[in-house]
């Protein structure tokens, strides 16, 4: 589920709560006023603007707050011979011949594009558990599934480096 966090996930959203409760969203009510006071808001382009970044930021806001109050908080448990929250792990796909390294992270975490693939992706869930030299079936949807080789594990930690996605 989308609510299960770590402790470092929670202190993460918590700090970025803070920062945009108390820092961002003062400055942004400020620029809605001062983009007020230009005139005519029917063609006032910067009041438009101001007011936008300003609901963003309360849409975030109330992302965060219900991210929150809803987390069920993982126990983390070092895994010691297989895939484990945090570890980076290469895999040879066969289809392609190529390898590819992935670090698996918790859903607030993801970001496939720079090797973060989430513990509830079809990939995450085949590799969590498994140990290297293993070949695991990635069923990606009913009709699609592939093969790969895990290669290596290297165990990690949560460390932050992996910053919480947007909404």
């Amino acid at each position: 589920m989308h609510d299960e966090l770590t402790k470092k996930d929670l202190q993460m959203m918590k700090e970025e709560l803070d920062y945009r409760r108390i820092q961002l969203r003062p400055r942004l009510l400020e620029a809605v006023k001062e983009a007020r006071a230009f005139g005519d808001l029917s063609e006032n382009f910067e009041y438009k603007a101001a007011k936008q970044e300003k609901n963003r930021n309360e849409g975030r806001i109330r992302y965060l707050e219900n991210m929150i109050r809803t987390a069920r908080v993982l126990r983390e448990e070092p895994v010691t011979d297989g895939v484990g929250l945090y570890d980076k792990v290469t895999v040879h796909l066969e289809d392609e011949d190529d390898t590819e390294t992935y670090q698996v992270v918790t859903t607030m975490r993801q970001d496939a594009l720079h090797g973060l693939i989430s513990k509830e992706s079809p990939v995450g869930k085949a590799l969590l558990g498994r140990k290297a030299g293993e070949r695991v079936h990635i069923q990606v949807s009913d009709s699609y599934g592939y093969d790969v080789t895990i290669l290596s594990i290297e165990k990690g930690e949560d460390d932050g480096s992996a910053p919480l996605r947007g909404y």
